[in-house]
């Protein structure tokens, strides 16, 4: 709670959801002047921060030292061995000498993610931001009820801004028990590492855990009710990805769909829609999420929600009710952070009259964190070939890269897309790192560089950033062929 004196004449506004979108709009508002609230039920920074982004990608770092710690045998690095001991015998034996104390792992996850949340909690308390603990729901479109422990307030608003998120969507015939089928929220109070993980879904969240407890050492198993993993993205990585997932020992399920999941004496037995059964140790479910939207007045203020329930809105997060906004997953825009906290900002400065431009997803650079990482930008080929634009293409294998061969990397590619007129429209690059990588393809993105601006820019020599600029400069060959 603040203790910082309102303005009386300020306008009220009540955010309803301390997740990215939630925290970045109030602090846009308190920046234009508003009274700003902030009615958050399980703590600052949402799901995002508490039990998806924040602790997912923290366990996914920690399983990517494990996955360069395989590399170093090649490299001629032997952690903790006996120097007389023959090579040969050094690589046969080097797996077995790394282990996860997976206990120790995910308190240090947990332990970062209450950092996180503290850490905004105290950004909006400096600047001015009363904060309310509990549900917070609408009672007509100018005001907001917050239930919490010590009963309801009623909370008077000039604007609200709705950024409930989105919760596990799970299978009606697997529901989650917390030990040994799982939702992704529910995976940090594991002690050990499981002995045979069913992962169910194979999008981004799905392939994520994968791969993360692949490399931790657990048995995988991947059902995916689609031909391949990751069948949203660019098929050249996500085939890519496959075979690393393989060559790991995962065990892909292809155009299997699972049907149920039940706990049997030791573990758990997933039955697929064919009638095949598959036994492990634990299984987690992945397989979407739905909006938080529901029993919170929406509708009955007024707000229009789509088929799939998600609350509509316009490029200035507005929804169908005056004064009232929605950002985040509850809008099904986009589910990614960045994105919500891009819409949160967006809303409150149409709402409090500052300048605004519209959100454009075109240039919203997004990354799936396995290993390596797929990162993209701008239209996919998909796309372009669907619109029947006229597009170029280059793409750039990491193995030829001469920092890639220095690090021991083989899997990746940076591939580049652009107009004949030599305008940058897209991107992928498939790397280590490739979450940082892509950013200099964002920017051409962005500000409609072409290929040869891009390529005439200096990069250091070796770095993986230079197979960008030798892509560009491959464009500009093709633009004239």
């Amino acid at each position: 709670m603040t203790t910082e004196t309102q303005d009386l004449q300020a306008t009220r506004v009540v955010v309803v959801g301390g997740g990215p979108g939630g925290y970045e709009a109030a602090l846009v508002a308190r920046r234009l002047g508003a009274a700003v609230t902030v009615v958050e039920r399980t703590g600052l920074g949402g799901s995002a921060v508490l039990t998806d982004v924040v602790p997912s990608k923290t366990l996914i770092a920690t399983a990517e030292w494990m996955a360069m710690s395989d590399r170093a045998p090649e490299l001629g690095i032997h952690l903790d061995a006996d120097p007389s001991t023959p090579a040969g015998d050094l690589l046969a034996s080097e797996s077995e000498r790394h282990f996860v104390d997976l206990a120790q792992v995910n308190t240090r996850t947990l332990a970062l993610a209450a950092a996180q949340s503290a850490d905004i909690r105290t950004r909006l308390e400096r600047e001015g931001v009363e904060l309310v603990e509990g549900a917070g729901r609408l009672d007509g479109p100018n005001r907001v009820v917050a239930s919490g422990t010590d009963g309801e307030r009623s909370l008077d608003a000039d604007v609200v801004l709705v950024a409930t998120g989105a919760t596990p969507r799970v299978l009606p015939e697997a529901v989650p028990d917390g030990e040994r089928i799982l939702t992704w929220t529910q995976l940090y109070g594991l002690t050990a590492l499981p002995e045979r993980l069913i992962v169910v879904g194979s999008g981004v969240t799905g392939a994520e855990f994968a791969g993360a407890y692949v490399a931790l050492g657990a048995d995988v198993v991947l059902v995916s009710s689609r031909d391949r993993v990751l069948p949203g993205e660019d098929p050249d990585a996500a085939e890519l990805l496959e075979g690393v997932f393989r060559a790991r020992g995962m065990t892909v399920m292809s155009r299997s769909r699972a049907q149920s999941a039940v706990r049997t004496a030791d573990g758990v037995l997933v039955t697929l829609a064919d009638g095949r059964t598959v036994e492990g140790s634990h299984v987690l479910l992945a397989v979407g999420s739905i909006p938080s939207t529901a029993g919170i007045g929406l509708t009955e203020a007024g707000v229009r929600l789509t088929a799939s329930g998600h609350v509509e809105v316009d490029k200035v997060s507005r929804t169908s009710v005056r004064g009232v906004y929605a950002a985040g997953d509850c809008t099904g825009v986009l589910p990614l952070a960045s994105v919500a906290a891009m819409q949160g900002r967006i809303a409150m400065s149409h709402a409090l009259g500052d300048a605004v431009t519209p959100i454009t997803l075109r240039s919203v650079a997004a990354n799936i964190f396995t290993s390596p990482e797929i990162a993209t930008v701008g239209y996919s080929e998909e796309q372009l070939q669907a619109a029947g634009t006229a597009y170029v293409t280059s793409t750039l294998p990491l193995a030829r890269n001469p920092r890639a061969k220095m690090l021991g990397l083989r899997e990746g590619f940076v591939k580049l897309f652009a107009h004949r007129n030599g305008q940058v429209l897209g991107g992928v690059v498939v790397a280590p790192s490739a979450s940082e990588l892509i950013f200099p393809i964002t920017l051409a993105v962005s500000h409609r560089l072409t290929a040869d601006a891009v390529a005439s820019a200096f990069t250091v020599y070796p770095s993986i950033s230079g197979s960008i600029a030798e892509g560009a400069r491959m464009l500009h060959q093709r633009q004239d062929d």
